[in-house]
């Protein structure tokens, strides 16, 4: 992991799990299907540790979710 210094911006993607900065090397893209039509996705940065933790999240209220390698992205779910 690179080290920053205040004021600096991450030059990778970090996790989109609270408290963590690690490289996002996954991307969980999800929809509310009450709110969102099938075209508004959703996307989460995912590391390797918290790809599943985030999708399990998402899964778990039925809503339509998938997984691609970080920047790949979906255009309906």
């Amino acid at each position: 992991m690179t080290m920053l210094g205040f004021g600096m911006t991450p030059v990778y993607a970090e996790c989109s799990k609270a408290g963590c900065r690690a490289e996002a090397k996954w991307a969980v893209h999800w929809r509310n299907p009450r709110i969102h039509a099938e075209d508004r996705v959703k996307t989460w940065a995912a590391c390797e540790e918290h790809r599943d933790e985030l999708h399990d999240f998402v899964q778990a209220r039925d809503f339509p979710v998938s997984i691609t390698p970080f920047g790949i992205e979906v255009e309906k779910l």
